[in-house]
């Protein structure tokens, strides 16, 4: 597999380390000459110097062959432009690009970037897991239709307690396919009568949330 990173930063250097260590061909795209030449001194990879937002850039890195482009720089505006070439250019068939500032996420998922990596929501997620009782938590995103994997968590309160799924309803778009109960994973049959301090495992679409909190937790939060 060719993957071409574009951004010899921390994460840059990590990332190209990790795959060169799975044996893939991996080419950086670096604008900092002392940065490429680090990476090929340390790591052995193909560095080129280079704007990785440039077509000539990346025509050079010969990116009609590329099997997935990873846009790391600490620039957003800079990892979509370079994800969109390579999606409608390029046709390269996997792009995938950091997001620095979560608020842009929006942005990147309208304009058909593949996969998104926002530092901020991953931790985000991980804080509301060991928050006791937090009733939402967003386990995983994919960009592919936009649909979400969240997690919710029953109490005395919620009004989905004592029904079964098919009695609470599933909003549009929207699909239960496990539930754990005293941390044991069961798979969510719609005539299973739910319980308080049940995990529900959702898989959605970011315009149906509120509708899922509001049948099972009462509350669209």
């Amino acid at each position: 597999m060719y993957i071409v990173v574009v951004g010899g930063g921390k994460v840059g250097y990590h990332l190209t380390k990790s795959l060169l260590a799975e044996e893939q061909e991996v080419l950086v795209i670096e604008r900092n000459g002392p940065k490429a030449d680090r990476i090929t001194r340390d790591l052995g990879a193909t560095a080129l110097v280079g704007d990785g937002a440039e077509v000539a850039t990346l025509e050079q890195a010969g990116l009609e062959r590329a099997d997935v482009v990873a846009a790391v720089t600490g620039h957003d505006e800079d990892n979509l432009i370079i994800a969109q070439v390579a999606k409608r250019r390029f046709n390269v068939p996997r792009t995938v690009a950091r997001i620095n500032n979560p608020r842009n996420e929006f942005i990147f998922t309208e304009l058909g970037i593949d996969a998104t990596v926002s530092a901020t929501q991953v931790i985000l997620s991980i804080i509301q897991q060991e928050i006791p009782q937090h009733p939402f938590v967003h386990l995983l995103s994919l960009q592919e239709g936009g649909i979400e994997f969240v997690e919710l968590q029953l109490v005395d309160t919620s009004p989905s307690v004592g029904k079964t799924i098919n009695e609470v309803g599933l909003p549009d778009a929207t699909a239960v396919p496990l539930l754990i109960r005293n941390g044991k994973p069961l798979i969510a049959e719609h005539d299973l009568a739910l319980e308080k301090d049940d995990h529900i495992v959702a898989v959605t679409v970011p315009e149906q949330e509120a509708a899922l909190r509001a049948r099972f937790l009462g509350s669209a939060l």
